[in-house]
């Protein structure tokens, strides 16, 4: 999926600066992509992962350190059975393929979400992939598999209500803090960016939490034609913009 670790000097020479830590990414618009071009919807899935792979390596490219994709969410189980299979048989094969996929690079993949509503085989491929990336100390790809941003917040108050029921955590400690390390995404940045394709302008259950105070860019790019210089749109975008965080 990547070329190796760009050697010195190597990476992107841009006049961009104030460069997001980390993105979020909602790569809409597979199925309509296919629609327009009289194709199966799996096809256009398929032509989202290529996608995929090409954002994943400029993000890194520009030294961007986290990149989290919104691969498949809770509501995606509601699509009809041949779409989800496609769906999952791809992750699959990504999955498996790792080491032809990511062989000498240097990128963390790390996986978000429920896993116990996946497959066991996708379990043992997660578990796999992500022990096989963690010696690396480049980019960090978090895959969204089967995740909810409502369930997660819940899951997270679930497992602090058990704390503090067994006196483990005293409930005036309980503070924004202490749900942040009970996040899927506990110990990393917040997204500084989120981007989302194919003219939807909402978040979808998508790091709630956590995107606070992320600025949103959309665009009406479908997901399949989002290429490098959509990617450097976005980011011109959010270095033009004025990070306040509440402040004046």
């Amino acid at each position: 999926m990547f070329k190796k670790k760009p050697e010195k000097g190597k990476k992107i020479t841009t006049e961009l600066v104030n460069l997001p830590t980390h993105i979020a990414i909602i790569p809409d618009g597979n199925r309509r992509w296919a629609k327009l071009h009289n194709l199966p919807k799996e096809i256009g899935h398929k032509e989202g992962a290529y996608t995929f792979k090409k954002i994943v390596k400029e993000a890194y490219r520009y030294g961007i350190k986290y990149i989290t994709f919104y691969a498949f969410s809770t509501e995606n189980w509601s699509r009809d059975e041949k779409e989800v299979s496609a769906l999952m048989n791809l992750m699959l094969n990504f999955l498996k393929n790792a080491e032809k996929e990511i062989a000498g690079d240097n990128v963390v993949i790390k996986v978000i979400g429920d896993r116990t509503g996946l497959s066991e085989e996708i379990q043992r491929q997660i578990e796999r992939v992500e022990k096989l990336t963690s010696v690396n100390d480049g980019i960090i790809l978090f895959l969204a598999i089967n995740y909810g941003g409502r369930m997660e917040i819940a899951n997270a108050v679930k497992n602090i209500a058990l704390k503090a029921v067994s006196g483990d955590l005293p409930i005036d400690e309980i503070n924004e803090s202490t749900v942040s390390s009970h996040l899927y995404t506990a110990g990393y940045p917040d997204p500084d960016l989120l981007i989302r394709t194919s003219m939807e302008e909402r978040i979808s259950n998508f790091l709630l939490y956590q995107m606070a105070y992320t600025e949103l860019y959309f665009t009406d790019v479908l997901w399949p034609d989002f290429d490098e210089k959509e990617l450097k749109k976005a980011l011109v975008s959010y270095q033009e913009r004025k990070i306040r965080f509440g402040g004046i």
